[in-house]
């Protein structure tokens, strides 16, 4: 395992989740997060932040950009030093600044890519445009020493998350696996109720859960949420 691995998070801006989709009857202002791994392999960008969308997208959404170059700067960083791009999925405000990076590795999940390229999960100039690059995954990968990616379907069947292992503890990237540290933390707890052997009925977990514990992660971390989850 690599000793001096670092993660800087980037705010790429945010968006307004309108109440047909909060299920409430309020909006909802979300930021939109990515994270930046510096590894002695090089630079790995997990998500790219929210893509020039349609007039009917900006309009439904109402998303505040923040220009990915810009957020790399002010974490010492510029877009010709990344290595490798991670998606958590390919919707429009993850992969967002992909076009940016042409000729750069994307990892992704085979299913997620096949979904996209059947129209209507993404915009899909974001996905097959000039110079992309991608790499097709089938399951988990070790990416590089000490950072594994990991399938964790829901969201959207394609949809991964990365874990990096630090000295000081696991961290997971978890994208928008869960879109509130509280939910992960809700689905946390259902997973040990259910291995304490409580009686049903109980609430329902992510089976890829049990894979994450595995890494017994110390810190979980989100696209859409500042809050960070932390075990008890």
């Amino acid at each position: 395992m690599a000793n001096d691995i670092r993660i800087r998070r980037l705010d790429l801006g945010r968006f307004i989740r309108p109440p047909s989709e909060t299920g409430g009857p309020h909006p909802r202002v979300e930021p939109v997060l990515a994270y930046l791994v510096r590894h002695e392999r090089g630079l790995l960008l997990f998500d790219t932040g929210i893509g020039t969308g349609s007039p009917e997208t900006d309009a439904h959404y109402r998303p505040h950009r923040r220009a990915l170059p810009a957020a790399l700067a002010a974490a010492g960083a510029a877009l010709a030093d990344i290595t490798l791009v991670v998606n958590c999925h390919l919707h429009f405000d993850h992969c967002g600044g992909n076009p940016l990076l042409t000729g750069v590795p994307v990892l992704v999940q085979a299913t997620e890519l096949a979904t996209a390229r059947r129209g209507g999960h993404t915009i899909d100039a974001l996905i097959d445009f000039p110079g992309a690059t991608y790499t097709e995954l089938t399951g988990e990968a070790e990416v590089w020493p000490g950072v594994h990616l990991i399938p964790t379907p829901g969201h959207t069947e394609g949809h991964q998350s990365l874990v990096v292992r630090q000295p000081d503890g696991t961290v997971v990237l978890a994208g928008q696996a869960h879109d509130f540290a509280s939910e992960f933390a809700s689905a946390h707890l259902a997973r040990h109720a259910a291995l304490d052997g409580l009686a049903q009925p109980l609430p329902p977990y992510p089976p890829w859960l049990d894979r994450l514990a595995d890494f017994d992660p110390r810190r979980v971390l989100f696209a859409h949420d500042h809050a960070i989850w932390e075990p008890a």
